[in-house]
């Protein structure tokens, strides 16, 4: 008879998933693909997210909007950097056009969530605002990163604006609409996975993942054309 809680992983057992990872890494290199920036980027997700688990002890505990808000307030200004990590050389000027896409199609989206499908009281409760808010603002950031990266591609290409925006837009929508093919066929997600392993009812489990996708699914397009839409001005600028 399977057990309805989650086993804890240890660190020892943790690291096991370490020889996939050097697995794959030691591929790229024998492809001669540099790995420098790939080391680097598994390196913070390691400490990102071991400090973040007990961070999170602190922010649950808390029952403050202050640092609820503080905490969401700094994931868009680290989602909108990183957003923009596939065009360097814009970054600067473009910042403010993927922060407000960010917070324009992430936070309408939140708030729809939790106010309107979750009905979370008091509104700003830390353990469903945040890990809602990652997934959410971090589709948002993928989304206008692919479609930055795009958009610039084409111009430099001679393209008009908006047959680039247009090639962008196609290109950003690719990973949220193949996840939406595939999800019940291919992959069981995250959340989905997460609350079965815990002993919620798979069909209950469902209905929460339909939420995610629909959410995931909206704010990543509302972002990506809030970004396209503020982008035309600042490119004429830039080009």
């Amino acid at each position: 008879m399977p057990s309805n809680t989650v086993s804890a992983i240890s660190l020892t057992n943790l690291s096991l998933m370490l020889v996939p990872v050097a697995l794959a890494v030691a591929v790229l290199l024998k492809w001669s693909i540099g790995v420098k920036n790939i080391g680097y980027a598994i390196s913070r997700m390691l400490v990102q997210l071991l400090l973040i688990g007990y961070f999170l002890m602190y922010i649950f505990d808390s029952d403050s909007f202050w640092v609820v808000g503080s905490v969401l307030f700094t994931m868009i200004l680290f989602a909108s950097w990183i957003a923009l990590r596939t065009v360097k050389q814009h970054r600067k000027k473009l910042y403010k056009n993927a922060f407000l896409s960010i917070v324009a199609g992430g936070g309408f989206t939140l708030f729809i969530v939790t106010q309107g499908v979750l009905h979370i009281d008091p509104w700003y409760c830390p353990q469903y605002l945040i890990p809602l808010a990652g997934m959410i603002f971090a589709n948002s950031m993928n989304s206008v990163s692919l479609a930055a990266e795009r958009l610039y591609a084409e111009l430099g290409r001679d393209e008009t604006y908006n047959s680039a925006r247009e090639i962008a837009l196609k290109a950003a929508m690719i990973p949220i609409v193949n996840a939406l093919f595939a999800v019940g066929l291919v992959s069981i997600p995250g959340m989905m996975t997460g609350q079965i392993l815990s002993g919620i009812a798979p069909p209950i489990a469902a209905r929460y993942q339909i939420m995610v996708m629909a959410m995931i699914f909206s704010s990543t397009v509302l972002s990506l054309v809030c970004f396209l839409f503020l982008s035309r001005r600042t490119t004429r600028q830039i080009l």
